[in-house]
């Protein structure tokens, strides 16, 4: 398998805020093209310990040689698993959590799973091929209220109703099986200014990605559950891409009592990180720290 492609987003401010130190153990819950692991394992050295998680198998498995060596132990699993991840492990506490929700470089890259509509590949947008129903059974199979109300809902797309009656009126033809079809579709009906830097096609796939993927639902979860997988002191990262992401993780930090808010506002990439990644410009990143109070018993 090639090496990954995936350049990591925000690498010196996670590395600043979370602040891995030799002998620490950090989570790495979503490993993606493994940027962000390598430069953390490089901090905590040899007496420390990495652990990675990620839904996409694929990613697992590029990521085994890169890692290979070092004190890193993969896990395939969603990042509200944590903690029974770390209970299979031995473990209870960790001293850091970085989430990075954003898609990787390396998912974007394979044609064969639909996450770039910029490739002709099946309309799949599963992290885990083996898990849950791919996007091309969902857009044919929806009713087109249903699905003018997920366009909406996870896209933030005003054109949603447009969509899906314009997807109801191509799928009587033939079913939509690709995403280039797809992507054709609606920047055909959604109107597009030239001071405008996304596709058309970006909010609807974005919908459609964290429907099949349950997203918000894991997001939510981990919000609930990694704080009590925080030792007193240790640090949570959450980098997210839009503003329903952020605004749970916002919510989150500002309102659990077990967590102090560090960041009042996001941090956002430096212009010469936008220039040389473009790919970064939607990221916000936010963290908080563990505290004593309002311990729970149950994880």
């Amino acid at each position: 398998m090639a090496p990954s492609q995936h350049e990591p987003v925000l690498l010196a401010e996670v590395l600043e805020w979370l602040a891995p130190r030799p002998g620490q153990v950090i989570v790495d819950g979503t490993l993606g093209g493994a940027g962000h692991t390598l430069e953390i394992v490089a901090r905590i050295g040899p007496t420390g310990q990495l652990i990675a998680l990620d839904r996409d198998p694929a990613a697992l498995e590029r990521a085994e040689a890169t890692l290979a060596g070092l004190p890193v132990k993969l896990a395939q699993a969603n990042f509200c698993e944590l903690p029974e991840v770390l209970s299979e492990i031995g473990l209870t506490r960790v001293d850091g959590i970085l989430l990075d929700l954003g898609l990787s470089s390396d998912q974007l890259a394979d044609a064969g799973r639909g996450f770039s509509f910029q490739a002709d590949g099946p309309l799949d947008l599963r992290f885990n091929p083996e898990e849950g129903e791919p996007a091309w059974r969902l857009v044919n199979r929806l009713k087109a209220e249903n699905l003018a109300d997920l366009i909406y809902q996870y896209g933030e797309e005003r054109y949603s109703r447009r969509i899906a009656r314009e997807i109801v009126g191509r799928r009587r033809e033939h079913p939509i099986e690709t995403a280039g079809e797809l992507a054709e579709l609606v920047r055909r009906v959604v109107p597009r200014s030239k001071h405008d830097r996304i596709d058309p096609a970006t909010r609807t796939f974005q919908a459609l990605r964290i429907a099949v993927n349950d997203e918000l639902k894991s997001l939510e979860i981990a919000l609930r559950r990694l704080p009590d997988c925080l030792q007193p002191g240790g640090r949570m990262a959450v980098i997210s891409f839009h503003s329903l992401e952020d605004r749970r993780v916002k919510e989150a930090f500002r309102d659990d009592p077990r967590l102090q808010s560090l960041t009042r506002k996001p941090i956002r990439p430096t212009e010469a990180e936008m220039a040389r990644n473009p790919r970064s410009r939607s990221a916000k990143m936010r963290v908080a720290e563990r505290n004593d109070e309002g311990i729970m018993t149950n994880v």
